[in-house]
């Protein structure tokens, strides 16, 4: 965010309490990994510095934004301690403020958190929020891999605004940032805090809905989810995007904000029962994988998982669906390895406890007799038939998970290739579908 503001023609203070990383960024360097980061900072060096100093960053600037971890409790409530302590160093500052100042609150809380927050700043700087400070809420709708983009280039902006002069105030700042103007709407600060979750709620009912066609696409003759989602897309009502049907939703963010939200639901006595059955559905799909796809996995085989990380473009493993499925693999005693183009390079720390071996996709293919793509990176849909055969071995078994090489495989009898989503025998299905018509036939 503070490159991105800072490519916009800003100027940009960052503030971390960690000095390695505000080492880096004074440097021009990115103290995280992030597609296009390391040149967009090198390139707004001039508009963009940092410090370990909130006071000087506060009385420097006019908006402050609170980007701080909100990490999940042992009840899946968002812990706030991280953003009490930031509102208590702003509060500090915002004593020695002559002026109107706006504090931005990014991260993402349950709904009350941030006008319980404002009372931290009041104590500490003995000012009124709404008459010598503004708070605002304003969660970005990010992905990991796509950060700048989606930042620079949102389909909407949000902003829960505690008051009216705190939302005029945020917008006139977004106007400078995002040219573009995208559609914006403004509320009041619970009902953004709800917004903004109940959004990465939808969108994760939405992949376990796509997943749930797919498992049943694997039971009829001539199944195809892709034919489903791609006709079921079309309707302006539901949209095509998220609805693939594959291996189900991992990352930072969505799976634990359908916990969030169950929790939030049952303590204000709204049933949790749709955002807790996302959950368990997601949950449950690694370790079923296999066993409805057919394949079976004996003591010692050897299994390459291709792709790690929770999506493409990202080294990030939270919640990997693939990781949760290397791990009942191993359960299962096989061998596993692994391959994957970021994660591997960026998380090898994170892997080297899980039990299997990072390999290169030739190695992981020389030795492995199934082999699962768990990601539609697209260094893997280049792979073709020649990539698997190996002499002394019968057959290959390719579980392709988002259906990247179908059609490679053609009479082969060397690849067994069992595509998710899809009819894994006609025959069987259609017999089955003729004892269920003719069961209600007779009815």
């Amino acid at each position: 965010m503070a490159a991105g503001i800072a490519s916009r023609g800003c100027r940009v203070v960052g503030v971390d309490l960690d000095g390695a990383r505000v080492d880096l960024v004074n440097a021009g360097r990115a103290p995280v990994f992030e597609t296009g980061l390391d040149e967009l900072i090198a390139a707004n060096r001039e508009r963009l510095r940092a410090t370990t100093e909130y006071r000087e960053a506060v009385l420097e600037s006019e908006v402050t934004l609170v980007v701080v971890p909100t990490p999940s409790t042992s009840s899946g409530e968002f812990s706030l301690r991280h953003a009490a302590a930031a509102f208590e160093c702003i509060g500090t500052a915002l004593a020695e403020k002559v002026g109107y100042h706006l504090v931005v609150l990014v991260s993402t809380v349950l709904p009350g958190a941030s006008r319980r927050l404002v009372s931290i700043m009041e104590q500490r700087s003995g000012k009124t929020c709404g008459a010598d400070f503004g708070l605002c809420y304003n969660p970005q709708m990010i992905a990991l891999g796509s950060v700048i983009r989606d930042f620079l280039h949102p389909d909407f902006t949000l902003i829960g605004e505690f008051d009216e002069r705190s939302g005029n105030a945020l917008e006139a700042a977004l106007a400078e940032i995002l040219p573009e103007r995208p559609p914006m709407r403004r509320m009041s600060l619970e009902n953004a805090e709800l917004a903004k979750i109940a959004l990465n709620a939808y969108v994760t009912m939405k992949i376990t809905f796509a997943n749930q066609l797919a498992d049943l696409c694997e039971r009829l003759p001539q199944g195809d989810v892709d034919a489903v989602t791609a006709a079921v897309g079309l309707d302006a009502r539901v949209g095509a995007r998220y609805l693939k049907g594959a291996l189900g939703y991992g990352g930072p963010c969505f799976p634990r904000d359908n916990v969030a939200l169950a929790g939030i639901a049952r303590r204000l006595g709204a049933p949790p029962d749709l955002w807790e059955t996302t959950d368990r559905l997601n949950r449950s799909l690694p370790s079923t994988l296999m066993s409805r796809l057919g394949v079976a996995i004996d003591e010692g085989t050897t299994v390459a998982i291709l792709g790690l990380a929770y999506k493409p473009l990202s080294h990030a493993l939270d919640e990997s669906q693939a990781v949760l499925l290397a791990g009942d693999l191993l359960r299962r005693g096989a061998r596993v390895v692994a391959h994957d183009p970021l994660a591997a390079r960026f998380s090898r720390d994170e892997l080297a406890d899980l039990g299997f071996t990072l390999m290169s996709v030739q190695e992981c293919l020389d030795i492995a007799s199934v082999v699962v793509i768990a990601s539609p990176e697209p260094i893997y849909a280049q792979l073709d038939a020649d990539d698997f055969v190996r002499p002394g071995r019968s057959t290959t078994v390719i579980v392709d998970c988002w259906r990247l090489l179908s059609g490679k495989f053609s009479n082969r009898t060397d690849i067994r290739y069992v595509a998710l989503g899809r009819s894994l025998d006609d025959a069987g299905n259609d017999a089955r579908l003729d004892s269920l018509f003719f069961d209600t036939l007779e009815r």
